[in-house]
C-alpha cells in the first residue's frame, strides 16, 4: 500500500515523496483511511515510533485552509521537545503549502515572540498545556475558530499532571470541533478525558492497547543493589556500538549516573528538569548528531525524544508507573528497525516484571551479566572488525608510510598486529581481569569484598538512613552508592561499602571527626544476627535483647535491652544497661559501676536504677552537664 491510495492533498504528497516516505505505517493507514474521508473523534493507540504524527498530522494539514490566517488545528503535547519534533515535522509535511504557518509555543521561551508569532497569523499551534493556559489567561490566543484538536502522548499529558490544563483549554475550543486522542497506553484516566470531550470516537489500535512494539527484545538481569551501576558498566561494555537511552527514576540519580559514566571515560551526559531548557537543547543537539553515545534521562525529559537507530534502552530502574516501561521501550527499534530494551533489577523487581510482560503481551528473556573475560572478548572482537573495515586515506596518508614502515620494520606481521590490538585491549583486560562476578548471589556482605561497620551514631543523634548516608559521603568522600545495608538504630548504625574502601573508614578515627559535638567512631564488625547471644557480642554472655551476661560493647553482665542485673551497652563492670532493669551500676557510655552516661552517679541513660543521676541530670562537672543536655 502506498500514500498515493488515500487522495492525499497533491502538495503533502510532493513533500513527503521528496522525504522518503512510500508506504505507511499500520497507524498510518488505519488514521488515513478514516480521517481523510469522514469529519469524527478517534482515538489512536499506538507505539512510540510507529509514525503517529504523520497519521494526524497529514489528515490534519489536509483540511485545513492555508490562506486562512485563523488558528484552524491545535496539537497538544507534554513536553517541549515534543512539542518542537512535532512542529517541525508538520512544517516539513506542509512545506509545498503557500501560506502555511505552524507555531510551536511551550514554556522555557520568551513569551512575547511566540505572542508575535501568534498574532502575525497562523494555521497551526502546538502548544505544551501550560504554556497555552498562559496565553490563553493573556487573552494572546483565540481558539474559537479550532477545527481539529489532536492530544498527542495523552497518558503522559495525564501523568505529569496537566488534567486541569487540558480541561481548561478544550473548554476554550468550539464544541464542534473534532479531537483526536493519540496515546501508547489508555490507562482509565485517557478513558475519562475520551468521554467527557469526544463524541462516538472512532478507536483505531496499531497492536494492543499498552501491547510493546514487535521488533524489541526484552531482556532483565538480577543484581544486587549495590552492583546495579557495576552491571551498568558491564552491559555498556559488552556492547561496543551501544548508541542508547538509559532512564533512571530521579533528578538526583539521573545525574549520579551520567557523572559517573563520565568520570570513568564514557561518551555520555544527562537530561533532566534541572537543567536550564539551553541545557537541555545543547544535549539533546549532541546526541542526534551522535556526539554522546548514552543519554541519561527521567521519563519526563526524555518525552519527545525522536532519534533514530537508537539501538538500546537501559532501565537502570524499572518505572514507578507500569505503563510508563511502555513509553521508555519504545525510544528503540522505530520505523521498523530492531532494538533491545534491557533491565538491571534485583530479586524484589521480579513481581513486576511479571506485570510488565502482561502488560506489554511480550516475555522477558533472563540474561546472565557478562563477565571480565567476556567483556574483553566482545571488546576485542569489535575492535578487530573495526580495523578490518576502516577507510584507508591513501592519499593522504602516503607521504607517512615510509616512516612508519622503517620504524616498524623489526617487526613481523603478527607482532603489528598484536600490538595494535593490544593499545586498546589491554585497558579493559586490566580493568576486569580481577573483577567479581555481578550475579546475584555471587556477592555477599559475608564474603572478603565488602566490609561491615559499626558507627556510634543513631537515631538519638537525629539521623536516619538517608541523613546518616548522606553524613557517610561528606565524611569519607565516596559516592552515595558505594554505602549499602544501612541500619540505623537508637544509638548506633551499621553499613556497608567495599573492602577496598575499609581503610578509608578506618582512617577517619584518626581525623577526631565530631557530629553535634559527639565524637565519631567506627569499627569493622563481624556477623548480622539480629536476635540471640551472638549479635556484635565482645565479651561475657549474652547479647542483643539477650538475657544473660555480656552485651553489645558491654562489660561483663547483661546486654543492651537486657534484663539481667549485669553490664550494659557501653557499660563497666557491673550494674544495669542501657534501658536496663538493673539495681545499681553502669549506664550508657558509663565508665564505671555508679558511673552515668559520661560522668552521672549511678543509673545510666533511661536506667530505672534506684539510685544516682539519669541522662538529664549528670552531677559531675560542667563539661559532663554540657554534653548530656
Amino acid at each position: 500500500m502506498t500514500f498515493e491510495q488515500f487522495g492525499l492533498d497533491s502538495r503533502l504528497q510532493q513533500a513527503i515523496s521528496e522525504m522518503g516516505f512510500t508506504s505507511p505505517t499500520p497507524i498510518q493507514q488505519q488514521t488515513l483511511a478514516k480521517l481523510l474521508t469522514e469529519k469524527t473523534d478517534l482515538i489512536g493507540l499506538a507505539q512510540t515510533g510507529t509514525g503517529k504524527t504523520a497519521a494526524f498530522g497529514l489528515p490534519m494539514l489536509h483540511n485545513i485552509n492555508p490562506e486562512s490566517k485563523t488558528i484552524q488545528g491545535l496539537v497538544l503535547s507534554p513536553t517541549r521537545e515534543l512539542g518542537m519534533q512535532i512542529s517541525k515535522d508538520m512544517v516539513n509535511y506542509g512545506k509545498h503549502m503557500k501560506g502555511l504557518k505552524v507555531v510551536a509555543v511551550y514554556g522555557g521561551a520568551r513569551i512575547d515572540q511566540q505572542i508575535k508569532d501568534i498574532r502575525n497569523g497562523c494555521q497551526i499551534i502546538v502548544a505544551t498545556p501550560g504554556r497555552l493556559v498562559d496565553l490563553i489567561e493573556r487573552k494572546a490566543i483565540d481558539l474559537s475558530n479550532v477545527q481539529i484538536t489532536v492530544l498527542d502522548e495523552a497518558d503522559e499529558m495525564l501523568n505529569m499532571g496537566f488534567k486541569d490544563d487540558l480541561d481548561f483549554i478544550l473548554d476554550k475550543t468550539p464544541k464542534t470541533k473534532n479531537t483526536w486522542l493519540f496515546s501508547a497506553t489508555m490507562p482509565r484516566e485517557v478513558a475519562q478525558i475520551a468521554k467527557r470531550y469526544m463524541e462516538n470516537p472512532m478507536e483505531l489500535s496499531a497492536g494492543n492497547k499498552n501491547e510493546g512494539a514487535e521488533n524489541i527484545e526484552h531482556i532483565y538481569y538480577v543484581v544486587q543493589g549495590r552492583n546495579r551501576y557495576a552491571a551498568l558498566k558491564r552491559v555498556v561494555d559488552s556492547n561496543p556500538d551501544i548508541f542508547g537511552i538509559i532512564f533512571c527514576r530521579t533528578r538526583a540519580e539521573t545525574q549520579e549516573v551520567a557523572d559517573g559514566l563520565i568520570k570513568d571515560g564514557y561518551s555520555a551526559d544527562s537530561l533532566h528538569g534541572d537543567l536550564s531548557q539551553s541545557q537541555r537543547d545543547f544535549v539533546m543537539k549532541r546526541f542526534r548528531a551522535r556526539s554522546l553515545q548514552m543519554l541519561v534521562a527521567t521519563d519526563v525529559a526524555a518525552r519527545g525524544i525522536d532519534v533514530n537507530d537508537i539501538t538500546h534502552v537501559i532501565n537502570y530502574n524499572l518505572p514507578e508507573e507500569t505503563e510508563n516501561y511502555t513509553h521508555r521501550s519504545g525510544r528503540t527499534a522505530r520505523a521498523g528497525k530492531k532494538g533491545k530494551s534491557i533491565a538491571i533489577v534485583t530479586s524484589k523487581d521480579l513481581g513486576r516484571i511479571r506485570d510488565i510482560e502482561r502488560i506489554i503481551k511480550k516475555t522477558f528473556t533472563k540474561g546472565s551479566i557478562p563477565t571480565g573475560v567476556e567483556v574483553c572478548e566482545r571488546q576485542l572482537l569489535h575492535l578487530v572488525n573495526k580495523l578490518h573495515n576502516v577507510t584507508v586515506n591513501e592519499k593522504e596518508i602516503e607521504s607517512f608510510l615510509p616512516k612508519i614502515y622503517d620504524e616498524l620494520a623489526d617487526l613481523s606481521k603478527e607482532e603489528v598486529i598484536k600490538r595494535f590490538v593490544s593499545e586498546e585491549f589491554n585497558r579493559f583486560l586490566n580493568y576486569y581481569q580481577n573483577q567479581p562476578d555481578l550475579e546475584e548471589g555471587a556477592s555477599r556482605g559475608e564474603n572478603n569484598r565488602t566490609s561491615r561497620f559499626f558507627i556510634n551514631l543513631g537515631e538519638l543523634d537525629g539521623l536516619n538512613r538517608q541523613s546518616l548516608k548522606d553524613l557517610l559521603m561528606d565524611f569519607s568522600g565516596l559516592e552515595g552508592r558505594m554505602l549499602f545495608n544501612i541500619e540505623v538504630k537508637s544509638s548506633f548504625a551499621f553499613f556497608e561499602t567495599e573492602t577496598q574502601f575499609a581503610e578509608k573508614f578506618l582512617n577517619l578515627n584518626n581525623d577526631e571527626l565530631f557530629f553535634n559535638d559527639r565524637k565519631v567512631s567506627l569499627e569493622l564488625s563481624q556477623k548480622k544476627s539480629r536476635e540471640g547471644g551472638n549479635f556484635e557480642r565482645r565479651s561475657g554472655g549474652g547479647g542483643y535483647k539477650g538475657n544473660s551476661e555480656g552485651g553489645y560493647r558491654g562489660g561483663n553482665g547483661g546486654g543492651y535491652k537486657g534484663g539481667s542485673s549485669e553490664g550494659g551497652y557501653r557499660g563497666g563492670n557491673s550494674g544495669g544497661g542501657y534501658k536496663s532493669r538493673s539495681s545499681e551500676g553502669g549506664g550508657y557510655k558509663g565508665g564505671s559501676s555508679r558511673d552515668g552516661n559520661r560522668g552521672g552517679s549511678g543509673g545510666g541513660y533511661k536506667s530505672r536504677s534506684s539510685e544516682g543521676g539519669n541522662f538529664s541530670k549528670p552531677r559531675v562537672s560542667e563539661r559532663s552537664r554540657e554534653r548530656s543536655n
